[in-house]
């Protein structure tokens, strides 16, 4: 199974920190946060990641992260987002590592207390298509929401919604077959001048070709100062809990 991490981005919601390194490099709790998404990958059988990143830091990553092996991985591959084009922009950059196989996609601000095996072994019993996960937030606003109907089928996903349909919001990893690179080829700007995830998961769900799993667990991303520090504080709350059972 190959896994694309998401790593690029300016991070100006986080500046001035931003200015000297790229956000995914900020520490949570006790390691780098590109740390986490590569170490959930691997719990969940991934063995092959393309990360994606930008800005004058990309270099760090490498130096940090090396070819993957101290993670268990069988390579770890790098690859260059020119500009800030958007998430769907940046999956482009995976085509050929993804290589007509299925991957799964994560941002690397995005954090996960749970193993997110499940969800990809439900993902690859699927014959196509593609798969969410959805988490009940308080404050579904900030995300893609999740919209059902009667039966709670998934029938769309409202991009930051002010009126919210319902509290479950698109958490930050996406699960595709290889159809996504031809529809991402065909996709214009949003109004934000960026190549919005949210299309092309609505380009599935509009193909009857998307199903969701719910996260168990806490979830978060930590691409604001509050996001952050939350992270980092639940992250050492689970070590502290873990320990106290060892």
């Amino acid at each position: 199974m190959k896994g694309v991490i998401l790593a690029g981005g300016l991070g100006t919601r986080m500046y001035p920190l931003t200015k000297v390194t790229n956000k995914h490099l900020l520490p949570v709790y006790d390691q780098p946060m590109i740390f986490y998404p590569i170490q959930i990958l691997v719990e969940a059988g991934v063995d092959e990641i393309l990360l994606v990143t930008g800005g004058n830091s990309a270099g760090d990553f490498l130096r940090l992260l090396g070819n993957g092996k101290e993670f268990g991985l069988r390579s770890l591959n790098y690859a260059y987002q020119e500009g800030e084009g958007g998430i769907a922009a940046a999956l482009s950059l995976a085509e050929c590592f993804v290589d007509g196989s299925r991957v799964v996609v994560m941002l690397g601000d995005n954090l996960f207390e749970n193993s997110l095996r499940p969800a990809v072994v439900e993902f690859l019993k699927q014959d196509y298509g593609a798969r969410v996960l959805l988490k009940d937030v308080p404050d579904p606003e900030r995300f893609g929401v999740a919209v059902f109907d009667e039966a709670e089928k998934l029938i769309r996903i409202d991009e930051k919604p002010r009126v919210p349909a319902s509290n479950y919001a698109v958490t930050g990893v996406y699960m595709y077959d290889p159809a996504v690179f031809e529809f991402v080829k065909t996709m214009k700007p949003s109004k934000r001048g960026e190549m919005e995830i949210t299309d092309v998961n609505n380009f599935y769900i509009s193909n009857g070709a998307m199903e969701y799993s719910y996260v168990e667990g806490w979830w978060t991303d930590a691409g604001t100062f509050d996001s952050l520090q939350r992270a980092g504080n639940m992250v050492a709350l689970t070590h502290s809990i873990h320990q106290r059972r060892q």
